[in-house]
Protein backbone atom coordinates (compact mmCIF):
# COMPACT_ATOMS: atom_id res chain seq x y z
CA UNK A 1 0.00 0.00 0.00
CA UNK A 2 2.84 2.38 0.88
CA UNK A 3 4.54 1.60 -2.43
CA UNK A 4 1.32 2.37 -4.34
CA UNK A 5 0.95 5.68 -2.47
CA UNK A 6 4.54 6.65 -3.33
CA UNK A 7 4.00 5.71 -6.97
CA UNK A 8 0.79 7.80 -7.11
CA UNK A 9 2.60 10.79 -5.64
CA UNK A 10 5.50 10.71 -8.10
CA UNK A 11 3.16 10.13 -11.03
CA UNK A 12 1.10 13.22 -10.16
CA UNK A 13 1.84 16.41 -12.11
CA UNK A 14 2.02 18.41 -8.88
CA UNK A 15 4.63 16.18 -7.19
CA UNK A 16 7.63 18.28 -8.24
CA UNK A 17 6.07 21.50 -6.96
CA UNK A 18 5.02 19.86 -3.69
CA UNK A 19 8.52 18.48 -3.09
CA UNK A 20 9.96 21.90 -3.87
CA UNK A 21 7.65 23.51 -1.32
CA UNK A 22 8.53 20.90 1.32
CA UNK A 23 12.25 21.52 0.72
CA UNK A 24 11.73 25.26 1.25
CA UNK A 25 9.77 24.64 4.45
CA UNK A 26 12.53 22.31 5.69
CA UNK A 27 15.16 24.97 4.95
CA UNK A 28 13.14 27.56 6.89
CA UNK A 29 12.73 25.18 9.82
CA UNK A 30 16.41 24.24 9.98
CA UNK A 31 17.65 27.83 9.50
CA UNK A 32 15.56 28.93 12.49
CA UNK A 33 16.37 26.08 14.84
CA UNK A 34 19.31 24.90 16.92
CA UNK A 35 20.55 23.17 13.76
CA UNK A 36 21.27 26.53 12.09
CA UNK A 37 25.05 26.49 12.84
CA UNK A 38 25.33 22.99 11.37
CA UNK A 39 23.25 24.06 8.35
CA UNK A 40 25.52 27.05 7.67
CA UNK A 41 28.65 25.03 8.39
CA UNK A 42 27.61 22.33 5.93
CA UNK A 43 26.79 24.78 3.14
CA UNK A 44 30.05 26.68 3.68
CA UNK A 45 32.26 23.60 3.93
CA UNK A 46 35.04 23.80 1.35
CA UNK A 47 35.11 21.11 -1.33
CA UNK A 48 38.31 20.98 -3.37
CA UNK A 49 38.98 19.20 -6.65
CA UNK A 50 42.53 19.78 -7.87
CA UNK A 51 45.12 18.13 -10.06
CA UNK A 52 48.74 19.27 -9.77
CA UNK A 53 47.61 22.45 -8.04
CA UNK A 54 45.02 23.38 -10.68
CA UNK A 55 41.30 22.94 -10.17
CA UNK A 56 38.41 24.26 -8.12
CA UNK A 57 38.06 25.13 -4.45
CA UNK A 58 34.59 26.34 -3.47
CA UNK A 59 32.07 26.20 -0.60
CA UNK A 60 29.44 23.50 -1.01
CA UNK A 61 26.74 26.12 -1.63
CA UNK A 62 28.61 27.25 -4.76
CA UNK A 63 29.06 23.66 -5.96
CA UNK A 64 25.27 23.39 -5.73
CA UNK A 65 24.60 26.75 -7.42
CA UNK A 66 27.31 26.45 -10.09
CA UNK A 67 27.43 22.68 -10.55
CA UNK A 68 24.04 21.11 -9.88
CA UNK A 69 22.26 24.10 -11.40
CA UNK A 70 24.29 23.62 -14.57
CA UNK A 71 22.56 20.24 -14.84
CA UNK A 72 19.22 21.99 -14.25
CA UNK A 73 19.97 24.41 -17.09
CA UNK A 74 21.15 21.49 -19.21
CA UNK A 75 17.66 19.99 -18.90
CA UNK A 76 16.10 23.37 -19.72
CA UNK A 77 18.31 23.51 -22.81
CA UNK A 78 17.13 20.06 -23.89
CA UNK A 79 13.49 21.13 -23.46
CA UNK A 80 14.08 24.36 -25.36
CA UNK A 81 15.72 22.60 -28.31
CA UNK A 82 12.95 20.00 -28.48
CA UNK A 83 10.21 22.62 -28.31
CA UNK A 84 11.90 24.80 -30.94
CA UNK A 85 12.40 21.94 -33.41
CA UNK A 86 9.20 19.96 -33.01
CA UNK A 87 7.06 21.35 -30.20
CA UNK A 88 5.23 24.42 -28.97
CA UNK A 89 7.88 26.87 -30.17
CA UNK A 90 8.09 25.50 -33.73
CA UNK A 91 5.32 27.64 -35.23
CA UNK A 92 5.90 31.40 -34.79
CA UNK A 93 2.15 32.08 -34.75
CA UNK A 94 1.74 29.88 -31.65
CA UNK A 95 4.53 31.71 -29.84
CA UNK A 96 3.49 35.34 -30.35
CA UNK A 97 0.92 35.64 -27.52
CA UNK A 98 2.74 33.67 -24.76
CA UNK A 99 6.06 35.05 -26.01
CA UNK A 100 5.01 38.69 -25.69
CA UNK A 101 3.31 37.88 -22.38
CA UNK A 102 6.64 36.45 -21.18
CA UNK A 103 8.43 39.66 -22.25
CA UNK A 104 5.89 41.76 -20.35
CA UNK A 105 6.16 39.39 -17.41
CA UNK A 106 9.92 39.96 -17.26
CA UNK A 107 10.00 43.71 -17.95
CA UNK A 108 7.32 44.89 -15.49
CA UNK A 109 8.70 43.06 -12.42
CA UNK A 110 12.15 44.48 -13.18
CA UNK A 111 10.63 47.98 -13.44
CA UNK A 112 8.78 47.56 -10.13
CA UNK A 113 11.96 46.43 -8.39
CA UNK A 114 14.12 49.14 -9.98
CA UNK A 115 11.59 51.84 -9.05
CA UNK A 116 11.69 50.86 -5.37
CA UNK A 117 15.49 50.52 -5.31
CA UNK A 118 16.44 53.42 -7.59
CA UNK A 119 19.45 55.32 -6.33
CA UNK A 120 20.56 52.52 -4.00
CA UNK A 121 23.82 51.24 -5.48
CA UNK A 122 23.88 48.35 -3.01
CA UNK A 123 20.57 46.79 -4.09
CA UNK A 124 19.78 48.02 -7.62
CA UNK A 125 21.76 45.11 -9.10
CA UNK A 126 18.99 42.71 -8.08
CA UNK A 127 16.55 44.09 -10.68
CA UNK A 128 16.33 40.73 -12.50
CA UNK A 129 15.38 38.68 -9.41
CA UNK A 130 11.57 38.96 -9.80
CA UNK A 131 11.69 38.58 -13.59
CA UNK A 132 11.76 34.75 -13.64
CA UNK A 133 9.02 32.11 -13.32
CA UNK A 134 9.47 28.71 -11.68
CA UNK A 135 8.10 26.13 -14.16
CA UNK A 136 7.82 23.20 -11.73
CA UNK A 137 6.10 25.20 -9.01
CA UNK A 138 3.70 27.04 -11.34
CA UNK A 139 2.69 23.89 -13.24
CA UNK A 140 2.40 22.06 -9.92
CA UNK A 141 -0.20 24.53 -8.66
CA UNK A 142 -2.03 24.32 -12.00
CA UNK A 143 -2.02 20.52 -11.75
CA UNK A 144 -3.77 20.70 -8.37
CA UNK A 145 -6.78 22.22 -10.16
CA UNK A 146 -7.19 19.14 -12.36
CA UNK A 147 -9.90 19.40 -15.00
CA UNK A 148 -11.15 22.79 -13.81
CA UNK A 149 -8.76 24.49 -16.25
CA UNK A 150 -8.62 24.03 -20.03
CA UNK A 151 -5.68 22.13 -21.48
CA UNK A 152 -4.86 25.18 -23.62
CA UNK A 153 -4.12 27.16 -20.44
CA UNK A 154 -1.47 24.65 -19.40
CA UNK A 155 0.12 24.88 -22.86
CA UNK A 156 0.04 28.69 -22.60
CA UNK A 157 1.70 28.66 -19.16
CA UNK A 158 4.29 26.09 -20.22
CA UNK A 159 5.22 28.09 -23.34
CA UNK A 160 5.39 31.33 -21.35
CA UNK A 161 7.57 29.71 -18.66
CA UNK A 162 9.94 28.16 -21.22
CA UNK A 163 10.41 31.51 -22.96
CA UNK A 164 10.77 33.13 -19.55
CA UNK A 165 13.63 30.73 -18.78
CA UNK A 166 15.20 31.57 -22.13
CA UNK A 167 15.04 35.24 -21.17
CA UNK A 168 16.62 34.46 -17.80
CA UNK A 169 19.48 32.64 -19.57
CA UNK A 170 20.09 35.72 -21.74
CA UNK A 171 20.02 38.00 -18.69
CA UNK A 172 22.56 35.81 -16.86
CA UNK A 173 24.83 35.79 -19.92
CA UNK A 174 24.68 39.56 -20.41
CA UNK A 175 24.60 40.94 -16.88
CA UNK A 176 26.18 38.39 -14.54
CA UNK A 177 29.65 38.00 -16.02
CA UNK A 178 32.46 39.46 -13.90
CA UNK A 179 36.24 39.54 -14.29
CA UNK A 180 36.18 37.96 -17.74
CA UNK A 181 39.26 35.81 -18.45
CA UNK A 182 39.51 35.51 -22.21
CA UNK A 183 42.12 32.71 -22.14
CA UNK A 184 39.75 30.30 -20.40
CA UNK A 185 36.91 31.39 -22.69
CA UNK A 186 39.06 30.55 -25.71
CA UNK A 187 39.90 27.16 -24.20
CA UNK A 188 36.13 26.54 -23.85
CA UNK A 189 35.89 26.73 -27.64
CA UNK A 190 37.82 23.45 -27.96
CA UNK A 191 35.23 21.20 -26.27
CA UNK A 192 32.51 23.28 -27.95
CA UNK A 193 33.99 22.40 -31.35
CA UNK A 194 33.87 18.72 -30.39
CA UNK A 195 30.24 19.06 -29.28
CA UNK A 196 29.24 20.72 -32.55
CA UNK A 197 31.01 17.98 -34.54
CA UNK A 198 29.17 15.24 -32.60
CA UNK A 199 25.86 17.04 -33.15
CA UNK A 200 26.42 17.41 -36.90
CA UNK A 201 27.47 13.78 -37.08
CA UNK A 202 24.25 12.70 -35.37
CA UNK A 203 26.17 10.75 -32.73
CA UNK A 204 24.06 8.14 -30.96
CA UNK A 205 26.08 7.91 -27.75
CA UNK A 206 25.73 10.93 -25.45
CA UNK A 207 28.62 9.99 -23.14
CA UNK A 208 31.30 11.83 -25.18
CA UNK A 209 29.07 14.92 -25.38
CA UNK A 210 28.55 14.90 -21.60
CA UNK A 211 32.30 14.62 -20.98
CA UNK A 212 33.02 17.47 -23.38
CA UNK A 213 30.26 19.47 -21.68
CA UNK A 214 31.91 18.99 -18.28
CA UNK A 215 35.25 20.19 -19.67
CA UNK A 216 33.53 23.21 -21.19
CA UNK A 217 31.73 23.86 -17.87
CA UNK A 218 35.11 24.00 -16.10
CA UNK A 219 36.61 26.45 -18.60
CA UNK A 220 33.49 28.64 -18.65
CA UNK A 221 33.42 28.72 -14.84
CA UNK A 222 37.08 29.77 -14.72
CA UNK A 223 36.47 32.41 -17.41
CA UNK A 224 34.06 34.41 -15.24
CA UNK A 225 31.00 33.73 -17.40
CA UNK A 226 28.40 31.93 -15.31
CA UNK A 227 28.93 28.21 -15.75
CA UNK A 228 25.23 27.31 -16.01
CA UNK A 229 25.38 28.64 -19.58
CA UNK A 230 27.68 25.72 -20.43
CA UNK A 231 24.78 23.43 -19.54
CA UNK A 232 22.48 25.15 -22.02
CA UNK A 233 25.09 25.15 -24.80
CA UNK A 234 25.84 21.46 -24.24
CA UNK A 235 22.13 20.66 -24.43
CA UNK A 236 21.79 22.40 -27.78
CA UNK A 237 24.58 20.18 -29.08
CA UNK A 238 22.75 16.93 -28.25
CA UNK A 239 21.32 15.55 -31.54
CA UNK A 240 17.55 15.49 -31.85
CA UNK A 241 17.91 12.48 -34.15
CA UNK A 242 20.95 10.27 -34.73
CA UNK A 243 22.05 8.53 -37.94
CA UNK A 244 19.67 5.62 -37.16
CA UNK A 245 16.66 7.88 -36.70
CA UNK A 246 16.56 7.53 -32.92
CA UNK A 247 16.50 10.54 -30.59
CA UNK A 248 19.38 10.89 -28.11
CA UNK A 249 17.82 14.18 -26.95
CA UNK A 250 14.45 12.61 -26.10
CA UNK A 251 16.09 9.69 -24.31
CA UNK A 252 18.40 11.93 -22.28
CA UNK A 253 15.63 14.37 -21.38
CA UNK A 254 13.36 11.52 -20.25
CA UNK A 255 16.05 9.87 -18.12
CA UNK A 256 17.38 13.11 -16.61
CA UNK A 257 14.05 14.76 -15.69
CA UNK A 258 13.36 12.76 -12.50
CA UNK A 259 16.84 13.47 -11.10
CA UNK A 260 16.46 17.20 -11.72
CA UNK A 261 12.87 17.41 -10.51
CA UNK A 262 13.19 15.22 -7.43
CA UNK A 263 16.81 15.75 -6.40
CA UNK A 264 18.64 18.75 -7.88
CA UNK A 265 15.85 21.33 -7.57
CA UNK A 266 14.85 20.27 -4.00
CA UNK A 267 18.54 20.30 -2.94
CA UNK A 268 18.92 23.78 -4.42
CA UNK A 269 15.78 24.95 -2.61
CA UNK A 270 16.96 23.48 0.71
CA UNK A 271 20.37 25.16 0.31
CA UNK A 272 19.03 28.57 -0.73
CA UNK A 273 15.64 29.10 0.94
CA UNK A 274 16.84 29.22 4.55
CA UNK A 275 15.63 32.67 5.63
CA UNK A 276 16.84 33.50 9.14
CA UNK A 277 13.75 35.06 10.73
CA UNK A 278 15.34 36.01 14.06
CA UNK A 279 15.20 39.77 14.48
CA UNK A 280 13.06 40.32 11.39
CA UNK A 281 9.87 42.35 11.54
CA UNK A 282 7.24 43.68 9.15
CA UNK A 283 9.48 46.73 8.70
CA UNK A 284 12.17 44.49 7.22
CA UNK A 285 9.75 43.08 4.64
CA UNK A 286 8.80 46.63 3.71
CA UNK A 287 12.41 47.66 3.04
CA UNK A 288 13.19 48.30 -0.67
CA UNK A 289 15.01 45.03 -1.45
CA UNK A 290 12.50 42.41 -0.22
CA UNK A 291 9.53 44.64 -1.06
CA UNK A 292 10.84 45.18 -4.59
CA UNK A 293 11.23 41.43 -5.08
CA UNK A 294 7.82 40.59 -3.57
CA UNK A 295 5.87 43.30 -5.40
CA UNK A 296 7.75 42.55 -8.61
CA UNK A 297 6.54 38.96 -8.43
CA UNK A 298 3.01 39.79 -7.29
CA UNK A 299 2.11 43.01 -9.12
CA UNK A 300 4.77 43.15 -11.84
CA UNK A 301 3.99 39.69 -13.18
CA UNK A 302 0.23 40.25 -13.05
CA UNK A 303 0.43 43.62 -14.84
CA UNK A 304 3.04 42.41 -17.34
CA UNK A 305 1.49 39.08 -18.33
CA UNK A 306 -2.18 40.08 -18.15
CA UNK A 307 -1.63 43.58 -19.53
CA UNK A 308 0.34 42.50 -22.60
CA UNK A 309 -2.10 39.66 -23.32
CA UNK A 310 -5.06 42.04 -23.01
CA UNK A 311 -3.50 44.62 -25.34
CA UNK A 312 -2.58 42.07 -28.01
CA UNK A 313 -6.01 40.42 -27.99
CA UNK A 314 -8.00 43.66 -27.91
CA UNK A 315 -5.89 45.12 -30.73
CA UNK A 316 -6.61 42.08 -32.89
CA UNK A 317 -2.96 41.00 -33.13
CA UNK A 318 -3.68 37.73 -31.30
CA UNK A 319 -6.56 35.79 -29.83
CA UNK A 320 -7.07 33.82 -26.65
CA UNK A 321 -6.51 30.05 -26.87
CA UNK A 322 -9.62 27.92 -27.27
CA UNK A 323 -11.60 27.53 -24.04
CA UNK A 324 -9.57 30.19 -22.20
CA UNK A 325 -11.28 33.29 -20.72
CA UNK A 326 -9.93 36.42 -19.07
CA UNK A 327 -10.16 35.03 -15.54
CA UNK A 328 -8.02 32.09 -16.68
CA UNK A 329 -5.44 34.59 -17.98
CA UNK A 330 -5.51 36.50 -14.69
CA UNK A 331 -4.98 33.29 -12.71
CA UNK A 332 -2.14 32.35 -15.03
CA UNK A 333 -0.58 35.81 -14.58
CA UNK A 334 -0.64 35.26 -10.83
CA UNK A 335 1.01 31.82 -11.16
CA UNK A 336 3.72 33.39 -13.32
CA UNK A 337 4.66 35.32 -10.19
CA UNK A 338 5.98 32.15 -8.57
CA UNK A 339 9.66 32.93 -9.02
CA UNK A 340 11.23 30.67 -6.41
CA UNK A 341 14.02 28.54 -7.96
CA UNK A 342 15.05 30.96 -10.72
CA UNK A 343 14.58 34.04 -8.53
CA UNK A 344 16.67 32.58 -5.71
CA UNK A 345 19.31 31.59 -8.26
CA UNK A 346 19.52 35.08 -9.80
CA UNK A 347 19.56 36.49 -6.26
CA UNK A 348 22.60 34.37 -5.44
CA UNK A 349 24.31 35.85 -8.52
CA UNK A 350 23.33 39.39 -7.54
CA UNK A 351 24.44 39.48 -3.91
CA UNK A 352 27.35 37.88 -2.07
CA UNK A 353 26.45 39.59 1.21
CA UNK A 354 24.45 37.16 3.34
CA UNK A 355 22.28 39.83 4.98
CA UNK A 356 21.19 41.06 1.55
CA UNK A 357 20.65 37.48 0.39
CA UNK A 358 18.48 36.86 3.45
CA UNK A 359 16.31 39.79 2.34
CA UNK A 360 16.16 38.32 -1.18
CA UNK A 361 14.94 35.01 0.26
CA UNK A 362 12.32 36.82 2.32
CA UNK A 363 11.00 38.68 -0.73
CA UNK A 364 11.07 35.62 -3.01
CA UNK A 365 9.25 33.40 -0.51
CA UNK A 366 6.62 36.04 0.29
CA UNK A 367 6.04 37.01 -3.33
CA UNK A 368 5.96 33.43 -4.62
CA UNK A 369 3.63 32.21 -1.85
CA UNK A 370 1.15 35.07 -2.33
CA UNK A 371 1.25 34.61 -6.13
CA UNK A 372 0.59 30.88 -5.77
CA UNK A 373 -2.37 31.42 -3.45
CA UNK A 374 -3.87 34.19 -5.63
CA UNK A 375 -3.48 32.10 -8.79
CA UNK A 376 -5.02 29.02 -7.20
CA UNK A 377 -7.97 30.92 -5.73
CA UNK A 378 -8.67 32.77 -9.00
CA UNK A 379 -8.67 29.58 -11.07
CA UNK A 380 -10.47 27.50 -8.45
CA UNK A 381 -13.29 29.83 -7.45
CA UNK A 382 -13.55 32.69 -9.98
CA UNK A 383 -12.85 31.11 -13.37
CA UNK A 384 -15.61 29.02 -14.90
CA UNK A 385 -14.76 25.29 -15.01
CA UNK A 386 -13.51 24.09 -18.37
CA UNK A 387 -15.90 22.08 -20.57
CA UNK A 388 -15.16 18.37 -20.50
CA UNK A 389 -13.77 18.49 -24.02
CA UNK A 390 -11.30 21.18 -22.93
CA UNK A 391 -10.30 19.64 -19.61
CA UNK A 392 -6.65 19.56 -18.74
CA UNK A 393 -6.15 15.84 -19.19
CA UNK A 394 -3.02 15.86 -21.31
CA UNK A 395 0.56 16.52 -20.41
Amino acid sequence: MLQRAIDRFFNHDASGGILLMLSAVAALAVANSSLQPAYDGFLNAILTVKLNGEGLEKPLILWINDGLMAVFFFLIGLELKREMLEGKLKKPADVILPGMAAVGGMALPAIVYATLNWGNAETIGGWAIPAATDIAFALGVLALLGDRVPSALKVFLLTLAILDDLGAIVIIALFYTADLKVDYLLLALLPLAGLIALNLKGAHRVGPSILLGIVMWFFVLKSGVHATLAGVITAFCIPLTDKWGKSPLHALEHSLSPYVLYFIVPVFAFANAGVVLAGLSLTDLLSPLPLGVALGLILGKQIGVFGVTFLLVKSGLARLPEGVNWMHIYGLACLAGIGFTMSLFIGSLSFADQSLMNNVRLGVLAGSAISAVLGYLALRFLAAPAPKSQAAVAE
